[in-house]
C-alpha cells in the first residue's frame, strides 16, 4: 500500500470515529429531551399543595420551611426464625424488596446471648431505610392499598410516637401488600414501619399523617366533631 493510500484511510478513519462520537453525544443529549423528569410523586404533591397550607394555618407557622416533612421511612423484620431456618433470610429479602423497591440490608445481633443462642454477629432481621421517591410511593401505597387490606381493621393507634413526631406501625402480615404473591410466600412474617418525619411534637406529626390519610383510631372527641 503506498504513502498516500494510507493518509487518505487514515483521514477515512479518522473521520468515522469523530462521526461516530458525534452520533453518540447527540444521542445523549436527546435522550433526556426524549424520556423527560419522572413526575413528583402523588404523595409529595400533596404534602406540597394541599397539606402544607392547612398546617400552616393551623399551627401558625411564619415560615413554608416550618411546616413538617417526610424524612425517611425505615422497614425491618426481625427474624428469630433464622436460628433453625436457613432459608428464611432469603424469603424476608425477598419481600422486602418487592414491598419496597429497594434491596434491604442484613442485621446482625451485636452482643451475644446465651438463652435465646444467639452469637454475635449472627443475622438476625432486615432493615431497608426509604427516602425521596421510593419513601413517597411507598407510604402512598401503604395508606391506599395496604392498610385497607387488613382485616376487621379498625385504625391504626394513636399513641405509636416517640415524642419527636416520629411514628412506629407495627404489621403482622406482609401479604397486606399487594405486591406479595400469597401463593410464592413460605409463611406469613410481621413487620415494622417505622415514619421518621421533621415535626417538633407529636401533635404535628399526628396531624401531618392524618391529613395524608392514616387511617388513626377514633377517639370519642374525634366522633363528637364529626357528629
Amino acid at each position: 500500500m503506498s504513502t498516500e493510500e494510507s493518509t487518505r484511510d487514515s483521514q477515512a478513519s479518522s473521520r468515522g470515529g469523530q462521526s461516530s462520537r458525534s452520533r453518540r453525544r447527540e444521542e445523549a443529549q436527546e435522550a433526556p429531551a426524549r424520556t423527560g423528569p419522572l413526575p413528583t410523586p402523588r404523595m409529595q404533591a400533596k404534602i406540597r399543595d394541599e397539606i402544607g397550607p392547612v398546617l400552616m394555618r393551623e399551627f401558625g407557622y411564619t415560615s413554608p420551611m416550618q411546616i413538617p416533612k417526610l424524612q425517611k421511612v425505615v422497614v425491618n423484620i426481625g427474624l428469630g426464625e433464622a436460628l433453625t431456618n436457613s432459608r428464611a433470610m432469603e424469603a424476608a429479602i425477598r419481600d422486602v424488596t418487592a414491598i419496597t423497591g429497594q434491596r434491604p440490608m442484613t442485621t446482625r445481633a451485636k452482643k451475644s446471648i446465651a438463652g435465646f443462642k444467639i452469637r454475635e454477629g449472627m443475622p438476625i432481621g432486615v432493615s431497608v431505610t426509604l427516602r425521596g421517591r421510593r419513601m413517597y410511593e411507598f407510604v402512598d401505597r401503604l395508606l391506599s392499598s395496604a392498610l385497607p387490606r387488613i382485616r376487621d381493621f379498625q385504625g391504626v393507634s394513636r399513641n405509636s410516637f416517640d415524642g419527636r413526631g416520629n411514628y412506629s406501625l407495627g404489621l403482622r402480615e406482609q401479604v397486606i401488600f399487594p405486591e406479595i404473591d400469597y401463593n410464592a410466600i413460605d409463611r406469613i412474617r410481621g413487620l415494622q414501619i417505622v415514619i421518621g418525619t421533621s415535626a417538633r411534637t407529636d401533635q404535628e406529626g399526628l396531624r401531618l399523617l392524618e391529613l395524608m390519610g392514616m387511617p388513626f383510631t377514633r377517639t370519642e372527641e374525634t366522633m363528637r366533631i364529626s357528629a
